[in-house]
């Protein structure tokens, strides 16, 4: 009998305190409603403890703080308590994913995908279908591009697709409420997309956004190139370049064709370009192009263009 009291005992202190090694990247996701006999069979068959009876031995000792829901990855030795304690404390695990700004849904779909958060194709759906979560501020809204706010954001695996992009919503509208723009948002995000796409430099949007609106004044087309790419990536017709055949494209995103603004943004703009938007600077510009070095020459009409255009074919060794 004693001899059994001893080897029991030793059991439950190898099963508890000798540490195991995971396998390499052990990621285990507890979904909200497991059971603690469940949490302890998916401990044991991810390699993380070694005996799912003393698991439950601990927790009936342990019975607070509750085991939480999430995803955890163990990536070091640890014994069976410290286990525990992490799942007990929440400790769970983040999977981090960066939405610069100018990214467009299909570009966000794809960094959610390569994050380990779900398939591009069933975040693209969402992106597409989900107008509820925009259509009070935005009624004209055909999906949620340009409603995707870019930052860098942390999401769980037992986060649905859906609640993450009503996390990035929420986040516009709170971009929203910080700049001010509480009427034709639909319009304004459209052209911050546009401006957005058409220049890196902080200090320029203002300008950019001019040209637009000094151009939708005078009902001139905006010969957006964006918009244009944005129109095939719609059809699925993108090659990775533009060529000149694409600004024949029949699309009312294609701003060579089709007058006025595009039917919606085309990207998802940050801060500065929607700010930009709703504070154009105020120039007679009507045109702008690369200067080669990241910004861009600005002319009021078509003579001083095509000088701006032949000293950046020059700076590029072009004939």
């Amino acid at each position: 009998m004693l001899l059994g009291v001893l080897a029991v005992g030793g059991w439950i202190a190898w099963a508890l305190y000798t540490p195991v090694t995971p396998p390499p990247h052990a990621a285990l996701l507890l979904r909200s409603g497991y059971s603690t006999r469940q949490i302890a069979a998916e401990l044991r068959n991810a390699g993380v403890i070694r005996s799912p009876l003393a698991f439950r031995l601990w927790h009936r000792l342990h019975p607070k703080p509750a085991l939480k829901a999430g995803e955890y990855l163990f990536e070091h030795p640890a014994t069976l308590p410290e286990v525990y304690d992490r799942i007990a404390h929440g400790d769970i695990y983040f999977h981090e994913v960066t939405i610069p700004e100018g990214y467009n849904m299909f570009d966000i779909a794809k960094a959610m995908e390569d994050a380990g958060l779900g398939s591009a194709q069933d975040f693209l759906k969402i992106a597409e279908t989900r107008t509820d979560l925009i259509s009070d501020l935005a009624p004209e809204a055909k999906s949620l591009e340009g409603y995707l706010f870019p930052n860098t954001y942390q999401f769980t695996r037992t986060q649905s697709l859906e609640d993450m992009a009503g996390v990035m919503v929420h986040q516009f509208r709170q971009v929203l409420q910080q700049v001010g723009l509480n009427s034709d948002v639909h319009r304004i995000v459209t052209m911050a997309s546009i401006v957005e796409k058409e220049t890196a430099a902080p200090e320029e949007r203002a300008q950019v956004a001019s040209v637009y609106y000094n151009r939708l004044a005078r009902r001139m087309a905006l010969d957006a190139d964006p918009s244009v790419i944005y129109a095939l990536l719609l059809a699925g017709n993108y090659s990775g370049s533009l060529h000149h055949e694409d600004l024949s494209t029949k699309s009312p995103y294609n701003t060579y064709r089709y007058p006025g603004l595009p039917p919606g943004p085309i990207g998802n703009p940050g801060r500065s370009a929607l700010e930009a938007a709703m504070h154009p600077a105020n120039t007679a510009f009507l045109y702008f192009v690369s200067n080669g070095n990241g910004h861009h020459r600005f002319a009021r009409n078509l003579t001083e263009h095509n000088k701006n255009v032949a000293a950046y074919r020059r700076a590029m060794g072009m004939r």
